[in-house]
């Protein structure tokens, strides 16, 4: 940035505001301060006091209208300059874009490889719980200490029924069973996206 030169690691995200966000690691690492009224950047690099201002939102307009104008804009380096940053040690990532088969089409390498896990991958979900493995978790309770007793959450009669069939399908397959523990969690129904 003009006469400023650095190394930052940067964690890459996508972001409209602007190219770099320059956050609290830099600037406690450099040592800068920042005025808030101004947005103003001031820090001290070899001896000299640099002094970052904000770009003015015209100018910032413009480079947004001359991006959008510029549609062959990449951002990808050039092999000259992978082959530059090699030489003197730099990192080098490479992206590699193979075709995607379409849809129908299986990949012999993922077929062969649900073939070998076929028991992790079963067609039918097994009925009933798991045995009892070594490691059991519990709550333990304090004796005599009264339970947070709430009201459930209300309800209307289809979700209710809808509520009820769920429970009963999963007790059926034995995935849960009836309790008659005093304490209870409620539960949530949540429409899916087709309306169900």
């Amino acid at each position: 940035m003009g006469s400023y030169v650095d190394v930052i690691l940067c964690a890459v995200v996508p972001m409209d505001a602007c190219h770099v966000l320059l956050g609290r690691p830099w600037q406690f690492d450099r040592n800068v301060v920042h005025h808030s009224r101004s947005n103003e950047y001031e820090l001290v690099d070899k001896g000299k006091k640099l002094v970052f201002k904000p770009m003015a939102p015209s100018a910032i307009r413009s480079m947004s209208t001359k991006c959008e104008k510029a549609s062959s804009m990449f951002m990808f380096a050039s092999e000259r300059e992978v082959d530059e940053a090699i030489e003197v040690g730099g990192c080098v990532y490479l992206m590699v874009v193979t075709e995607v088969p379409s849809v129908g089409v299986e990949n012999d390498q993922l077929a062969a490889l649900l073939k070998k896990f076929k028991d992790v991958f079963p067609d039918d979900l097994p009925t009933g719980l798991r045995l009892i493995r070594g490691i059991e978790h519990q709550i333990d309770l304090i004796p005599g200490a009264s339970l947070p007793n709430k009201a459930a959450y209300r309800c209307n009669p289809m979700e209710t029924k809808e509520l009820q069939r769920q429970i009963e399908k999963l007790m059926d397959i034995g995935y849960v069973r009836e309790s008659l523990s005093s304490c209870a969690v409620p539960t949530l129904l949540v429409p899916k996206k087709d309306g169900t």
